[in-house]
Formats: C-alpha cells, structure tokens, sequence
C-alpha cells in the first residue's frame, strides 16, 4: 500500500506519519514540496504520483484570521483539494479530505447528519464548503471525513492551552453553550488509514462521512476533564459564547452523526477521554 499524503507537520498528518503499518509506502509532503497557496503544483504532484491513495490533510486552520483572509483560505481550502482531487480522479485514485463540522450553523441539538443542509457562520467554514463541492464535482473516488475539536500532543490545540492557563491560574472561564465531540488527532489518522485501504482496494463507496469523538460535551467540561486528569485545581466557570467574542462566529452545535461511517468502514466513535489520557502521558514524558 502505497500513500500520497498532503501535510507533515499538522496534527493529523504527524500521526498518519507515527502510524503507518509495516509494510507501507508513506510520503508526506510538507508547505516546501507541496504548498496549496498553488493548487496547480499540487494536482501536478498527483499525476505522478503512483499511490493507491491520496489522503489531504493539510489546510489553512486558522479560524479567526480567516475572517480577513479569506481569499488566501480559500485557496488553500477550496481551490486546492478540487484542483489535486481532478487530478486523483484522472488516475482512479481515491482522494480522501479531511473538512470539519464548520460548515454547518450550530442550530438545533441533534447530530448533524452528512446529508443535512449546510450554512457556514465564517470564513473559514465557506472555503472549507468550498473544497468539499470540488472534491464531488471532480468526480473521482473520494471520501470527505469531516471532524470536530481536533487535539494532539502536537501544535496548538485547546488542550495544551488548558494546560498552560491551568497551570497559571486559580479560575478560568470557559464557554459552555457551545457543544461538540472533541477528537484525537490520533483517532482521526486511523479512520483514515483504514478508509484508504478500503478504498484503494474498491472495498468502500464514496461519500461524505462524520467522524467525532465521545461523548458529547461543552469546551466548559473538555476544560474540566483536562484538568482532572492532568491534577490541575484550576476551577472553570461557565461562561456564555456572547461573553467571549472572537472574530469568527462558531456553531453552537457541533455535535456530528457518525453513523454512516460506522455503516460503511466499521469504525466506531473513540471516547475521547481515552485519547487525552495518552496525549497528557506522551506530554509528560516529553517534559
């Protein structure tokens, strides 16, 4: 099995790196190979390659800058993954993308199925919308895994700052109206390993799939659960979403329906307490 994998420093894309099986070719390019400011570069590298799948897990991540940015977001979100994703489809290879509960509103309190209406609030939800319509009008074999709250041991993430404000101070407040699955990098990785083997040998159909962890819970208790397990006292205080203003609006639902991904890979919601129990190991042995 050989992969083509686009991102190496990101979250995901380092755990795809950790957990390529024995056996495997992985080649993960970093912004210098591969920078998808040029969506042409980029298919290019896809039409020589001969991977039996190609998996995208690089994007333009940050939220709020998007807000002013987002021709360049766009670009990197949109154009960028249709451009590789026609080019994976003129050499029937699958294209797997990983988008992100952003292009959806937050109305309402039940999981967002894969098939419901979308309506981004941001900038950064519209282009990752964007890719998300390239990589089905490119019409090739793809996969489509939208995630929710990403967090590793790597990079910036809420649970590293939790762990540095925790660690400064007494009380924190911490928005609690907002709910969603957080989600291990680490989980995230081998859904997708096991999506592209599926996929690479015909085994799967294409489609848009959700996959979160659980349970579900608000930043306020993700907030509480990391200070438990890491023994901070630091107390959270809830807080409204209209208390915290940030340049990006964010969907008070984030909550995702992760069915059809169980239906069509056999892959199971992880319980994300588990995957911060081995993040905060792997961050205390590093320290």
């Amino acid at each position: 099995m050989k992969l083509l994998v686009f991102g190496r420093s990101g979250q995901v894309a380092q755990e795809l790196r950790r957990q390529c099986p024995d056996g495997w070719q992985m080649l993960c390019l970093g912004r210098s190979e591969a920078d998808l400011g040029d969506p042409d570069a980029c298919a290019s590298i896809v039409s020589r390659s001969d991977a039996d799948a190609v998996i995208n897990a690089a994007a333009y991540t940050a939220v709020d800058r998007a807000e002013a940015e987002e021709d360049l977001a766009g670009v990197v979100n949109g154009a960028a993954p249709a451009a590789m994703a026609r080019a994976a489809a003129a050499k029937q290879m699958p294209f797997l993308h990983i988008s992100t509960d952003y292009v959806f509103d937050g109305s309402g309190s039940e999981p967002r199925r894969p098939g419901e209406k979308t309506n981004p609030l941001n900038a950064y939800g519209r282009t990752k919308l964007a890719g998300e319509s390239g990589v089905i009008a490119a019409g090739g074999s793809h996969a489509i895994l939208r995630t929710s709250w990403v967090f590793s041991a790597h990079g910036s993430n809420f649970v590293k700052t939790m762990l540095r404000l925790g660690a400064q101070r007494d009380t924190l407040d911490v928005v609690a109206d907002q709910i969603g699955g957080p989600t291990a990098a680490a989980d995230i990785a081998s859904a997708l390993l096991t999506m592209a083997q599926a996929m690479a040998e015909r085994l799967a159909s294409s489609g848009t799939f959700h996959f979160a962890g659980e349970p579900d819970v608000s930043w306020a208790d993700f907030a509480r659960e990391i200070f438990r397990q890491s023994n901070l006292s630091c107390e959270v205080r809830d807080i409204p979403t209209s208390a915290y203003p940030t340049p990006a609006r964010r969907p008070a639902n984030s909550r995702l329906d992760c069915t059809s991904l169980a239906e069509g890979f056999g892959i199971e919601r992880p319980d994300w307490r588990a995957g911060l129990a081995r993040i905060l190991q792997e961050l205390e042995k590093a320290a």
